[in-house]
């Protein structure tokens, strides 16, 4: 009985396979003539869903990568623990992922090293806000929270422009303006600044439960460059409205990480309760989607073109105390 040869080389994977470059998707998403979306991720597991579900990019959500991590959404993680998390995000897809990356971690110079850093691991863009390092998270007394001179945060939107090495990596300008309670008339004269001082888009935040201030800005802005909204807290919002305004992304910020809470929260109060998994497991995955997911056939296939027979075959060494 014959048997099939192994293969001599790996298929190629989809991740790798010849595309433009992410940061040239990223910019051509931010320019489309029509509304596109941006889905929230914090982990390499979370980029590969929101890959397989459709989005063609991703949101690294400041909040839910700190959040990931048991920490506050105020700078308590470090920049470079923030990188290891997009690297692997980077890493697991092939969409482009906006990095939501605070106030740029520092001033101008931490701009500088920053976007290096983020080209370096295939990031293919970043979100400033104009507030001061550490940040707190907008929504938590947003009115008490102070801005950054406009000048010195342009001169990070120029220092990030002229620090870039592909031309398509994107600086994207968060005006915190609205939620400081600063107004419409600052808010603009702030995007105009960041504008002028390169900025690919402007994101424009707001906490209303409506949509009416973002809208209001749209409509003076009269489209100088793409304009981004985070629709969380005016959630109810028709996207209809959204395309009709004649924004560019809508960004979904946060809702991967809050539906796993809920789904973890749940399974562990379950079996606490019951002191038993019988009924957990016809709820959720089973370990072979995880294995899907970790593309755990690649290896088997890259084991039988590189790994000897013997290899192979060899029984597991326990490991030496003391070596």
């Amino acid at each position: 009985m014959s048997t099939a040869s192994p293969p001599t080389t790996l298929p190629p994977n989809e991740n790798d396979l010849p595309m433009i470059s992410k940061a040239a998707q990223l910019k051509k998403l931010i320019n489309s003539d029509q509304l596109e979306f941006l889905m929230e991720a914090h982990n390499g597991i979370s980029a590969k869903i929101v890959q397989e579900t459709g989005f063609q990019g991703i949101w690294g959500s400041g909040l839910s990568i700190s959040a990931s991590n048991g920490v506050r959404d105020c700078n308590e993680m470090s920049w470079t623990q923030i990188l290891r998390t997009a690297e692997f995000m980077s890493d697991a897809t092939s969409i482009p992922i906006l990095l939501d990356a605070d106030t740029g971690f520092g001033n101008f110079n931490n701009v500088r090293r920053l976007v290096k850093k983020l080209e370096q691991i295939d990031v293919a863009g970043m979100c400033i806000e104009d507030k001061l390092f550490p940040k707190t998270n907008s929504f938590i007394n947003g009115e008490q929270q102070t801005l950054a001179d406009p000048y010195e945060f342009a001169g990070k939107i120029k220092a990030a422009k002229d620090t870039q090495k592909d031309p398509d990596f994107c600086v994207v300008a968060r005006v915190e303006s609205l939620i400081a309670g600063w107004g419409l008339s600052e808010a603009l004269r702030r995007a105009e600044i960041y504008f002028e001082a390169g900025a690919d888009a402007i994101l424009i935040h707001s906490k209303k439960n409506t949509a009416d201030q973002v809208i209001d800005f749209q409509f003076e802005w009269q489209n100088r460059c793409p304009l981004i909204i985070v629709p969380t807290m005016y959630h109810s919002t028709p996207t209809s409205v959204f395309k009709e305004s004649q924004f560019s992304i809508a960004i979904w910020a946060n809702q991967i990480m809050r539906s796993a809470i809920t789904a973890m929260q749940k399974t562990a109060s379950l079996i606490y309760e019951q002191e038993s998994i019988e009924e957990t497991e016809s709820q959720i995955i089973s370990v072979q989607e995880i294995f899907r997911l970790q593309d755990t056939d690649e290896l088997k296939t890259a084991e039988d073109i590189y790994l000897t027979d013997t290899e192979k075959d060899a029984p597991l060494k326990p490991l030496r105390v003391g070596a």
